[in-house]
């Protein structure tokens, strides 16, 4: 771990450097899962600017700072520094209601500067509180983004946090003999980071589109085989687009899940601005890859992308109805595959994944519901399933996979079906 003998005041950032996380994001995300709708009053706020925004979340909702995620090795030199008797400094552009909420259960801080409703305490402005703070002294300023520039330029020693390769490497063109730099928790590079957080390993779902184009022996035609793989890369980017915002939407209960909480999101890795611009870019770019494909793939997958969303905004909450849900989604693949070579979806077909899939789905729910008996728990952080429920879910999990099995066998033992197989 770096070491510093310099004893000026530090000026500690709070976004991105003393935590993994950005306060107004996680507080936009916390009210958003109370409440959907209050995305309209959020709007309102910041047409007023972001620290009028930031004051409104502040008295509006409560952040859980002890799960946010922080940056541990810089966290270790604070308390190197803070034992040295150093004077340290939170400030930050969120507001002064949370600055001085984060400065407190840290305790480490001797002062929390923070916006005040009116001031977006950022860049120039931050420069000009912290001026005003130290008179004409000399500082020491830790931080993470292009913003800290400004900041960086005026101080006598730059701490660099948690940033991206190409803010470090500026960063670094600022440094002197009299000006030495600092570096704590340098992230993994960024590609792989997103890799993650868009779960690839989840694509093999959407290879369900292929199953109509093998169902109707047409696999060796040419044509209909891209449009296929179109429809599978759109509803892959689709997809891929919907975990970015469930991710963020859940990350306050994912941060208290054994497996869950190591998400990119979740943990920090990722700040949360790339799920912000995520999500909508890649469901655009699903659009682009729906449009080649045809009308009747796109209205699907749109409808797919909807529900989706409804999903993670408010169904996944409600008992049964979520496990519903989940087999008309893997469902909808099937007709999507469908819609996209221009051919009807079986009655059959429809019945034997819905009930397939849903209970799977229910499979899923016992297991979980399991596991909460043996850690001793009664109820899933989010969902609601409780304990009391597992014996009703097993059954109807199994009447449901069995109902499954039935109509496969009724199907084959068709008379007309047996001819296709002759």
């Amino acid at each position: 771990m770096a070491v510093t003998d310099h004893q000026s005041p530090l000026f500690v950032d709070l976004d991105g450097t003393l935590i993994k996380s950005d306060w107004m994001l996680e507080a936009i995300l916390a009210m958003l899962r109370i409440s959907p709708v209050s995305i309209f009053r959020i709007v309102i706020w910041l047409a007023k600017g972001r620290s009028n925004l930031k004051r409104h979340l502040a008295e509006a909702v409560i952040v859980d700072i002890p799960s946010l995620p922080a940056n541990r090795e810089f966290l270790e030199f604070l308390k190197q520094e803070k034992s040295k008797h150093r004077e340290l400094i939170l400030i930050s552009a969120s507001d002064q209601k949370a600055v001085s909420a984060v400065s407190e259960h840290y305790d480490l801080f001797d002062a929390a500067i923070g916006s005040d409703g009116t001031i977006n305490l950022k860049s120039e402005a931050k420069l000009a509180r912290i001026r005003e703070y130290i008179k004409d002294g000399k500082f020491s300023y830790a931080g993470n983004s292009g913003a800290d520039f400004a900041v960086w330029q005026e101080a006598e020693e730059i701490i660099v946090v948690n940033a991206e390769s190409s803010i470090a490497d500026k960063a670094k063109s600022l440094t002197t003999q009299q000006r030495p730099l600092l570096e704590f928790d340098k992230p993994a590079s960024l590609l792989p980071r997103l890799l993650k957080a868009m779960r690839p390993h989840q694509w093999l779902k959407n290879f369900l589109v292929f199953l109509p184009l093998i169902l109707s022996h047409q696999l060796g035609e040419t044509d209909l085989l891209i449009l296929t793989v179109l429809a599978f890369i759109s509803f892959s980017l689709c997809a891929s687009s919907v975990y970015f915002v469930n991710d963020m939407l859940d990350i306050e209960s994912d941060r208290q899940h054994s497996s869950k909480s190591k998400r990119p999101f979740a943990a920090g890795t990722l700040p949360l601005q790339y799920g912000v611009l995520g999500a909508p870019l890649l469901f655009l770019l699903s659009l682009v890859f729906a449009s080649l494909v045809g009308t009747q793939f796109f209205a699907v997958l749109t409808g797919y992308w909807l529900i989706t969303c409804l999903y993670s905004l408010y169904l996944k909450r409600l008992y049964l109805l979520d496990a519903l849900t989940l087999s008309l989604l893997y469902t909808l693949r099937i007709i999507a595959g469908s819609a996209a070579i221009a051919i009807t979806t079986t009655t059959w077909l429809i019945a034997f994944s819905g009930f397939l899939f849903l209970g799977l789905a229910l499979l899923k729910r016992t297991t979980e519901l399991r596991n909460l008996v043996i850690d001793g728990q009664v109820s899933t952080r989010g969902r609601d399933y409780s304990t009391d429920r597992l014996r009703v879910v097993t059954v109807l999990g199994v009447i449901s996979s069995t109902a499954s099995i039935l109509v496969f066998m009724v199907y084959i033992n068709a008379a007309n079906i047996t001819d296709l197989y002759d």
